[in-house]
């Protein structure tokens, strides 16, 4: 779910909307007023028309409406074909929308419209500051071909559980930390789960271990730095969905971050909301770097995914330049 104030966001680009659309008619009628006087004439004939149609309802329920009908549709006849003859489309006047299902109000009877969903979901792909990181992480684009005996086994249950924290992701609670080496594919199946569940409407924000500590830093200490803007506020981090916890370890560890990554994780689950960490260390060095309050949390709260494997960058690289080779032999 979004925030209130983000909601607002949204709310105010519908009404943004709507008075562009006035703005639009008004223009046209100015225009058509101008071009053709006869259209006005009209107007005024048909309004006359309507008005007393409405009287002839109220004095003569249930009776035939047939000549109101006619003259109606006769006097829009007339419109259109003006309009057409002095080079305006015949439905130039009709109202002006974007998403003609709402007429721009976001919401079909109580229900949101599809726009309103798609909106949120756009909102939320640019809060998360993932749409970069998720460009080539989806599920799409997932291959065994790489993984080898155990390394093979070993992922196939990690993309397993991944499918599973997004199927369980409203039902229940649980949290992920993958481990294992570089390249392996962490951070790829992090960006799996982050796409399947911000198509859902999900707020996920996706941080660097590194930019999550400039996030601190810009709350504690006002902190001004050339990346201050494109950060979110730590209130966020608490109210996502999703926080998702990129290289734990490249950071610069010391007690203020350590503090604050514990209370961030502390209150986050105290909320119940989930948090992804991916993280080359082992459990033995994340023990070692952290606080044993944090590396508790994260083996008594995370399911523990390792990740096994070459560095899959480098035999796609490795492959790439053998098939050049071969091509320019050829």
């Amino acid at each position: 779910m979004l925030t209130n104030s983000q909601y607002d966001k949204l709310y105010r680009e519908y009404e943004e909307q709507q008075l562009l659309n006035k703005q639009i008619m008004d223009s046209r009628l100015r225009e058509v007023a101008t071009s053709i006087p006869q259209y006005s004439e009209l107007t005024d004939e048909l309004s006359q028309v309507t008005s007393s149609l409405a009287e002839f309802i109220r004095n003569n329920p249930g009776e035939g409406l047939s000549d109101y009908k006619k003259r109606i549709k006769d006097i829009s006849f007339k419109k259109a074909s003006l309009l057409q003859e002095h080079g305006f489309p015949s439905d130039y006047l009709d109202p002006v929308f974007k998403c003609y299902d709402c007429k721009d109000t976001g919401f079909i009877g109580t229900s949101k419209c599809h726009c309103f969903k798609q909106k949120i979901i756009s909102f939320a792909y640019n809060q998360s500051h993932i749409k970069s990181f998720i460009e080539n992480n989806d599920f799409s684009k997932l291959s065994y071909q790489y993984y080898r005996d155990e390394d093979l086994t070993a992922f196939k249950i990690a993309v397993e559980i991944s499918r599973s924290f997004i199927r369980n992701f409203d039902s229940g609670y649980d949290n992920l930390l993958f481990y294992g080496n570089v390249g392996v594919g962490k951070t790829f199946l992090s960006g799996c789960i982050a796409k399947e569940l911000l198509d859902a409407g999900k707020i996920v924000l996706y941080l660097s271990s590194e930019r999550l500590a400039d996030v601190f830093s810009k709350k504690i200490y006002n902190k001004n730095s050339s990346t201050s803007d494109e950060l979110p506020e730590v209130d966020d981090l608490f109210d996502c969905d999703l926080l998702i916890i990129d290289d734990l370890g490249t950071e610069l560890t010391n007690n203020f971050v350590t503090s604050n990554l514990f209370s961030l994780l502390n209150e986050r689950h105290i909320r119940e909301k989930s948090v992804i960490i991916s993280t080359n260390l082992s459990l033995n060095e994340i023990g070692d770097v952290y606080s044993e309050r944090i590396a508790s949390r994260l083996f008594s709260n995370y399911v523990l995914c390792k990740i096994s494997g070459p560095d899959i960058r480098v035999v796609k690289k490795k492959v790439q330049e053998l098939e050049s080779n071969v091509t320019v032999r050829g």
